[in-house]
């Protein structure tokens, strides 16, 4: 086998390849060595109690912030060397709204379906099944302003699915939404996972979403890594009966503040990134 051909191998199965990444703040260690890899065409969870490392993980995954140190690949491009190809191979849903207020919910989904380069012919087809899907067609001309907090996040689902990404990060997708919403949105992600082998990438608080929909499972705690693997391999080696039991195992019970917090100055970060792109 050439060297050429094992390089090709590895980023097929691998979309998403993580190396001792490590991100300090001051003296706080948010992020510590931790590695994974995500197989293209898989979904994969991403747990952990608030202020575990999620949210900064996620951050650095998608150029928003920059690692201390450590090594990332996206569709096998370096993020800090490559990162304009590492941008255009995946979507993300951010935690916090990240909607233009100003414009209509469909001029917010054109404007992402021409910086993603949606072509013309697809852009109004697959604008229309996004907000039909999320339940917001008949609201596509309505100011983002007016929209409730579920009604944004709705619409930030579907901007992030319109252009098809290689991989779609989703960090806490499903919060503030009702349960028949919530299971559309799923219903839907399945079928883009299946149909068209995107890659999912997902953080959650809902366990029950993890164990039904994930593939594979990492779970962070206090920045590390602390188990992962299947759902079944989690349950077994921690010898309980569900995914939940199992994470409050590993985590403990405390009530941990939000993560967010240590990271709050990346909200001026992210506004560059939308304006760069």
């Amino acid at each position: 086998m050439t060297i050429q051909k094992l390089i090709s191998d590895t980023v097929v199965k691998n979309i998403l390849s993580v190396h001792s990444l490590t991100k300090k703040f001051d003296n706080l260690t948010a992020v510590d060595n931790i590695s994974f890899n995500v197989e293209a065409g898989s979904i994969f969870a991403f747990l952990g109690p608030n202020g575990a490392g999620k949210s900064t993980t996620i951050k650095i995954l998608t150029t928003v912030l920059k690692p201390s140190s450590g090594e990332i690949s996206i569709n096998g491009y370096n993020i800090l060397k490559e990162q304009d190809k590492a941008r255009a191979s995946f979507g993300i849903v951010f935690q916090d709204h990240s909607l233009d207020e100003e414009l209509t919910a469909y001029e917010n989904m054109v404007y992402h379906s021409v910086i993603y380069k949606v072509p013309k012919k697809e852009r109004e087809k697959r604008i229309q099944n996004a907000l039909e899907i999320v339940g917001l067609w008949d609201r596509k001309g309505d100011l983002v302003k007016k929209y409730s907090g579920g009604m944004k996040r709705r619409l930030e689902i579907a901007r992030a699915l319109v252009h098809y990404p290689k991989i779609l990060f989703l960090d806490e997708p499903t919060v503030g939404l009702d349960p028949q919403t919530r299971n559309s949105i799923w219903e839907h992600i399945k079928s883009l996972n299946s149909e068209r082998k995107m890659t999912i990438f997902l953080t959650t608080h809902y366990m029950e979403e993890a164990e039904a929909i994930a593939d594979k499972i990492a779970i962070i705690d206090h920045g590390k890594i602390i188990e992962s693997g299947t759902v079944d391999e989690i349950k077994k080696r921690t010898e309980t009966g569900s995914l939940e039991e199992a994470f409050l195992k590993l985590t403990g019970r405390d009530i941990r503040d939000e993560e967010n917090k240590l990271v709050n100055k990346t909200g001026m970060l992210r506004g560059r990134w939308r304006r760069r792109n």
